[in-house]
């Protein structure tokens, strides 16, 4: 993989090892349980897309940007 392609593009790379299956099990109880919740900068309606691009690009959040369709 070329790492330009990484950075210049502002992509995010995700990677985990190979866990036991009771690992899978119990993050998925932990987020049933509300213990594990993604943290939301701010939520738009699909109407407001280019609002959220805006947003967005001015990179100026912590967290994630949701659409609501």
């Amino acid at each position: 993989m070329d790492l330009r392609s990484l950075y210049l593009k502002d992509l995010t790379l995700f990677g985990s090892t190979v866990n036991e299956p009771y690992v899978f099990e119990n993050v998925i109880h932990c987020i049933e349980e509300g213990q594990i919740k993604p943290l939301v900068a701010q939520s738009f309606p699909l109407k407001e897309i280019h609002q959220a691009q805006t947003v967005f690009i001015e990179k100026k959040f912590i967290g994630k940007l949701v659409l609501i369709p």
